[in-house]
């Protein structure tokens, strides 16, 4: 049974392009099945999550902390009532649009876009499931639901009218606009509540496994998180516990409490807004003005300090630096020789090529392409077309915190 404010799968908007019934799946089911079946998806794989593939096989990649972020999605979404199937769709969509080295080539590629109308990954998923992904007979992309939709271009907000979040300030990213023109959702209102959920879980599965992977890597230690909130007092309840317990195990059982913790607080917290907001509809959660799900004032306080030491302990480690400006190099290297020399781009391109109308539309093909390569492929096709040696060779260390803007 869903709750009265949770997106209900018989009362979808539908599908741009319209399709009968599937006999055995919502349309939230099938959405989500597009979305694993689909080409991005299969990429994330070999995108960075935080460390590159080769740095070890315990490390989250782009794909592991999608299902990470799925799985805390459905958790939520089913305590509250909401649809499950809609916020682990929505969940699995939200990095598609990611560059090679996360939010490093993102920035990268948002520079060298500027003239053409900008670049955000969130826009360039839209993109990605509108445009892109071309496998049906009928349409281009993957024709989700509205719903499906929405959660993809609003999870973390509005982005535009008065509660739009300051730094969507200035012109949308084209890909947005592009997908709104065609299909108006309502970017000025918040999204669903399992679309929020979805956003939630995103912060939830980043901030606990940066801080596994970050004591993985040796770039910090036990001892270095005991001052912090959250997962300092996380260990002394360990300690209390078990004492004398296995490092790993420790660890763990230390960062399972930092996880269940945020967990606990977003469930009561929603709880709470809802019984006071008492809403009778999921527009009633769209026109709240407010979010509904998030963490409590104190918990995130807490987290903001936690984040402040992963920025300057993971994200921006000297080596991670170092790593930092060369494979910018890549992408600055990449765009504008694609740009000058569109032949380089496989034969599948040029069909898109022939139909660019100006240099606007050319720019816009070559960022499709370049953002949807892997790490390993930009890295590999740098080397090939500058015919030097790969960038960063895969021994090199320092390949950390490349998603951290």
């Amino acid at each position: 049974m869903l709750a009265p404010f949770a997106c209900q799968p018989d009362a979808s908007r539908g599908r741009l392009h319209p399709e009968g019934m599937s006999s055995f799946r919502s349309p939230f089911q099938r959405d989500r099945d597009r979305i694993i079946h689909s080409s991005a998806f299969r990429r994330l794989k070999h995108k960075t999550q935080v460390f590159v593939e080769h740095e070890g096989d315990y490390y989250r990649t782009r794909l592991t902390h999608t299902i990470e972020v799925a799985q805390v999605a459905r958790t939520i979404a089913g305590v509250l009532g909401l649809n499950t199937d809609l916020a682990e769709a929505i969940a699995l969509a939200h990095d598609l649009g990611h560059t090679p080295f996360g939010h490093t080539g993102e920035d990268a590629l948002a520079r060298l876009m500027a003239p053409y109308g900008g670049f955000d990954h969130n826009a360039q998923a839209l993109r990605i499931v509108t445009r892109l992904e071309r496998h049906y007979a009928d349409f281009d992309g993957l024709n989700l639901t509205w719903e499906t939709l929405e959660g993809i271009a609003k999870h973390n907000g509005p982005v535009t009218g008065p509660n739009a979040d300051p730094k969507h300030a200035g012109p949308l990213p084209y890909a947005l606009v592009e997908v709104n023109a065609a299909w108006d959702l309502e970017l000025h209102t918040h999204a669903s509540a399992e679309a929020q959920v979805a956003a939630i879980a995103d912060d939830v599965a980043y901030s606990h496994h940066d801080l596994h992977d970050g004591l993985r890597s040796g770039l910090f230690t036990e001892d270095d998180l005991m001052d912090l909130p959250v997962a300092g007092p996380a260990f002394a309840e360990v300690d209390r516990l078990y004492p004398g317990l296995e490092r790993m195990r420790r660890r763990h059982e230390a960062l399972r409490r930092v996880f269940g913790r945020m967990v606990e607080d977003v469930i009561a917290v929603a709880q709470n807004r809802l019984a006071g907001a008492q809403p009778k509809s999921v527009d009633d959660i769209r026109h709240m003005g407010t979010t509904i799900i998030r963490f409590s004032k104190p918990l995130y306080q807490e987290l903001k300090a936690v984040r402040g030491f992963l920025f300057h302990r993971m994200y921006r480690a000297p080596s991670v630096m170092a790593v930092r400006t060369k494979v910018t190099r890549v992408i600055d290297d990449l765009f504008p020789l694609f740009l000058s020399n569109p032949g380089l781009l496989p034969q599948e391109w040029w069909l898109d090529i022939e139909r660019a109308k100006d240099e606007t539309g050319l720019a816009r093909i070559v960022a499709d392409y370049v953002a949807g390569m892997t790490d390993r492929f930009a890295i590999q096709e740098h080397a090939r077309l500058t015919a030097g040696e790969p960038v960063v060779q895969a021994e090199e260390p320092g390949l950390q915190g490349l998603t951290k803007g």
